[in-house]
């Protein structure tokens, strides 16, 4: 494989699951970690990526949040409104982090009534602009991986809460592995999460479906909802569809 080609494959991994590690593309392209390493210290000096230990994140997780950044915003925009419809006024709802969530966020409309408890502070502050929403910013360690906060006072903070609902992300979701991932903090919070919550609905652009990380979330018997780009008789939901409401 030439240069442009692996670089090519390592920014369209960097851009779908907003963070790489080394050593997994490594075995990917079967190539050393020394030459992964030469490319992504390339690619972060020419501003492509954002070089951090052991791998390298998207740029969309560049402080402060920069739109032209963010991967497929248009089917996250499609998504976010899909998602929408699951709120009611009088919920109380758990929302994790990243660009779905706030394109989400940033639809609520103001006559909504609903309490919300989050887990980044870039989606807090765009519920915070809404009229009618309360806002609670669970406190921990800011992860400037993933701009969400974590460790073990989030972990009890969210054991104390019972939400109707769970607005979630994905790295991966498969109907073999269910949710997956590849930081295990996160790993410990997304669980934490949804064992405090009635319903949870995970939002993922098409990309995503059908592949697996390293950590394993949950099983996809605790999804309730799958909110996708695709339209929910898409050939490729079909399998989804059968275990869990697509929308």
């Amino acid at each position: 494989m030439l240069k442009e080609e692996r670089q090519a494959y390592i920014i369209h991994q960097i851009n779908l699951h907003n963070k790489v590690l080394s050593s997994d593309l490594s075995v990917q392209l079967n190539v050393s970690e020394d030459t992964i390493r030469r490319d992504l210290n390339e690619l972060a000096e020419n501003g492509q990526v954002i070089k951090v230990y052991g791998g390298a994140l998207s740029k969309s997780f560049q402080f402060p949040f920069q739109d032209g950044n963010v991967y497929a915003k248009e089917n996250k925009k499609k998504i976010a409104s899909k998602a929408l419809t699951l709120i009611n006024s009088g919920m109380t709802v758990l929302i994790g982090g990243g660009t779905t969530m706030i394109e989400l966020a940033r639809l609520i409309p103001n006559d909504l009534q609903c309490t919300f408890f989050t887990i980044s502070p870039l989606v807090a502050m765009e519920l915070a602009e809404k009229d009618n929403i309360e806002v609670f910013l669970l406190g921990g360690k800011l992860s400037r991986n993933t701009n969400i906060v974590t460790g073990s006072q989030v972990i009890n903070e969210l054991s104390d809460l019972h939400v109707d609902l769970c607005l979630l992300g994905t790295n991966s979701l498969s109907i073999e592995e269910g949710i997956t991932d590849s930081d295990w903090e996160v790993v410990q919070i997304k669980r934490a999460m949804i064992k405090c919550s009635k319903n949870l609905a995970i939002l993922s652009i098409a990309e995503k479906l059908n592949s697996n990380q390293k950590m394993r979330v949950a099983p996809l018997k605790e999804v309730s909802y799958l909110v996708t780009d695709l339209e929910p008789n898409d050939k490729h939901l079909k399998d989804f569809a059968k275990h869990i409401k697509v929308l």
